[in-house]
């Protein structure tokens, strides 16, 4: 258990019983009152927000979470089939665990998976990985690397903006934190 002021964005926690993961967290201090954490929070379980107002001193009781390296194998219905590298076990995972990693998840990829009571609970993607565009304008004339920037679709259906100078068919290097153009991906 840590005090409230000490959560970060990112962790896993409790939260009327059920795991959540920390999506947004503002410290609010007004005037003469007693501070408060101001917290949005997504479920695990459901993938619906939360938000949650604790006071300063409240106590949140943080999960304990086992990482293993896992890889993506296919989707099957509403569950994305994962193998954990070590065993060779397959664990189907629902979407609402997989979150937004599956705009990155193209078969054989590794993935960080963290469970929490022998159960998944988060899948994290690699801080980069090379995707295909699959469409997106065609470039204009003259337009050099720091030039503006369009729209393009890549395999996975993740829109990211690029410079003008990629086309449909290239491979591009994204990086999965906040889905941004790094480079054109060296084959």
């Amino acid at each position: 258990m840590i005090p409230a002021t000490q959560i970060k964005v990112g962790m896993i926690i409790y939260y009327d019983g059920k795991l959540c993961r920390v999506a947004n967290v503002e410290h609010i201090t007004p005037g003469n009152w007693r501070g408060m954490v101001q917290m949005k929070m997504k479920s695990m379980s459901t993938g619906r927000m939360l938000d949650h107002r604790f006071r300063s001193e409240d106590l949140v009781e943080v999960a304990t979470l086992e990482r293993k390296d896992m890889e993506y194998l296919y989707e099957e219905g509403e569950s994305f089939i994962f193998m954990d590298t070590a065993t060779y076990d397959q664990i189907p995972m629902p979407k609402a665990i997989v979150g937004e990693a599956a705009n990155y998840m193209l078969p054989n990829i590794k993935m960080t998976v963290s469970f929490c009571d022998g159960n998944p609970a988060l899948v994290e993607p690699p801080n980069s990985v090379v995707l295909t565009v699959v469409s997106t304008d065609p470039p204009l004339k003259g337009a050099t690397q720091s030039g503006s920037k369009k729209p393009a679709k890549l395999e996975t259906g993740l829109m990211i903006q690029v410079p003008q100078f990629i086309v449909a068919g290239e491979r591009v290097l994204v990086d999965t934190r906040d889905n941004t153009f790094l480079e054109r991906a060296k084959d």
